[in-house]
């Protein structure tokens, strides 16, 4: 099977080299560094290194705490950072810059994979959430590489689209030396695709962990002094093309209720940044960007934040935050950003992606879902409208935040028994389960 799925892989490749070339017409960052999609990259000058694999921008964003904990841990030794994505690329830069070696993951092809090896010689690679690439997984199994499957999770929907594949995907999974699952749902259908049940258990969520530094709250409570302190805030967060319209409308229907109401809109993709501005302003609305105008005014109606690793700090500002990719069927993005900074959450009926963290954040009455455009502007206007409701959904979403950290630390410990050569790192992990683990 693995031989069939690398023949199909090469065969492949000049499709995937098109798309390739294709996304580079919407983001030229992918025409950059090409070469390292294929294992092509200058020697780095260190013996070993730890390696961590997070796709994009919100991998990278859930690894960061594991990251710096790992960074403060293992001083002597160097740490490799992998994405797919020119965005998840900025975004590494943006935090530890030179601080760790960080290169495009290569494509699924032996020959790519084994010069990636060759050149980051990882103890040990910490692959975010579900990320399963057969030849890679293989290749570290044979190269007597450990592979942590962190923040693991795996929708329905995912699990089912294996299909075919399913037999080599089964075998890659089963090669991981660990697979730390973000909730029980998660682990039974990692169970069903092939996990090992030794090798398995529930550690919890990482992006509970998210710092947030006491300068966030007082930079907000600056901006919405220069914005007009009295008047309305919402977010639309990672918006995606099949919802800015909806947003939009929501926000028309606001203003008829609150005037000086403001719009705060962060597309998903960068390659959506300019055509929300042109929708914002065909609806007549006072627009301006972060890139163009650094902050919104006394004047402006809809600000679209087009820049990349900002999202949190515009969220602070907010009085209410709407997480899109869930009024279409996407599956929703991630809650705990604006739940960890005490803002009510709204989100669409279409929350698969993060099913077991939406849902608790429901049932505490830390959010509220609401089924289109027009839903969505009632409830905005039932919120902005009382304080005090607002104050009992963030006081409840960082109730809940608070109670279910501990992932890091959970994650901490297996991998520091993997590096200490143990050969079940997870054999006790039921004695510090986590509290979502019964849900």
């Amino acid at each position: 099977m693995r031989a069939l799925y690398t023949l199909a892989m090469y065969l492949l490749t000049p499709l995937i080299f098109y798309r390739l070339l294709a996304r580079g017409l919407r983001m030229p960052g992918y025409y950059a560094r090409w070469r390292e999609r294929f294992g092509y990259f200058r020697q780095p000058d260190f013996k070993e290194s730890l390696w961590i694999h997070a796709v994009s921008v919100g991998e990278v964003n859930a690894a960061a705490p594991l990251i710096e904990a790992l960074r403060k841990r293992y001083t002597d030794i160097a740490f490799v950072v992998t994405t797919v994505t020119p965005t998840g690329s900025d975004r590494v830069r943006q935090l530890w810059d030179d601080k760790v070696f960080h290169v495009y993951l290569p494509y699924d092809l032996p020959a790519a994979v084994k010069r990636f090896l060759q050149r980051t010689r990882p103890r040990l690679a910490v692959v975010m959430e579900t990320e399963i690439w057969p030849n890679l997984f293989l290749s570290c199994e044979a190269a007597g590489i450990p592979v942590v499957v962190a923040n693991a999770r795996l929708s329905d929907k995912s699990l089912r689209g294996y299909g075919p594949v399913r037999p080599i995907i089964r075998a890659a999974i089963r090669s991981a030396r660990f697979v730390a699952a973000q909730s029980q749902q998660d682990a039974d259908r990692l169970l069903t695709l092939g996990a090992r049940p030794e090798r398995l258990r529930v550690v919890g969520n990482l992006k509970f962990d998210l710092q947030v530094p006491p300068s966030l709250f007082e930079d907000a409570a600056g901006a919405r002094v220069r914005w007009g302190s009295a008047r309305p805030v919402w977010i639309a967060a990672s918006t995606h093309e099949g919802e800015e319209l909806a947003v939009i409308e929501a926000h028309s229907r606001l203003l008829n209720r609150f005037p000086d109401a403001l719009l705060l809109v962060a597309p998903r993709h960068p390659e959506r940044f300019k055509p929300m501005v042109q929708l914002c302003r065909s609806y007549g609305f006072a627009t301006r960007t972060r890139s163009e105008d650094d902050d919104p005014d006394g004047h402006c109606q809809c600000f679209v934040i087009d820049t990349l690793g900002e999202l949190v700090n515009f969220i602070a500002c907010a009085d209410v935050a709407f997480v899109a990719g869930s009024l279409e069927a996407i599956g929703g993005h991630n809650v705990l950003e604006p739940a960890a900074l005490g803002v009510p959450v709204l989100v669409g009926p279409h929350t698969f992606n993060f099913e077991e963290v939406t849902d608790l954040l429901l049932e505490q009455g830390a959010a509220l879902r609401v089924a289109d455009s027009e839903e969505l502007s009632k409830v905005l206007q039932v919120l902005l409208s009382d304080p005090a409701q607002r104050q009992r959904m963030g006081e409840a979403a960082q109730r809940t935040v608070g109670t279910e950290r501990g992932a890091v630390d959970r994650t901490l410990e297996v991998i520091g028994r993997l590096l200490r050569g143990e050969i079940e790192p997870g054999a006790d992990a039921s004695d510090s389960r986590p509290s979502m683990r019964g849900r």
